[in-house]
């Protein structure tokens, strides 16, 4: 696929992007060339390869689920201007 500096204009313009008209054939050339690249990465076949996560085969080091914190609760919304059941209140605004 190959985009001209007409296409280039017209997306700087839905993005309301100022571009150039000497930057739009520079950014055409540019979005083609990746848009080749992108054509060719589509080739390649990758039946069989694995989905993963990371680049990296490794797991992830997991923390234990435990409590770090002392609760605060009451501390907090002592200093709350308006509270109700262990909730904060705020003023409505949607009507």
């Amino acid at each position: 696929m190959s985009i001209d500096a007409a296409e280039v204009a017209k997306i700087a313009h839905l993005a309301r992007l100022a571009v150039t008209e000497a930057d739009g054939e520079t950014h055409a050339r540019n979005l083609s060339s990746i848009l080749a690249f992108v054509e060719r990465l589509s080739e390649v076949d990758t039946s069989g390869v694995e989905p993963l996560a990371h680049p990296l085969e490794m797991t992830q080091r997991l923390r234990r689920d435990v409590v770090s914190e002392v609760d605060q609760r009451e501390r907090f919304q002592a200093l709350a201007p308006a509270t109700a059941d262990g909730h904060y209140l705020v003023p409505r605004v949607i009507e």
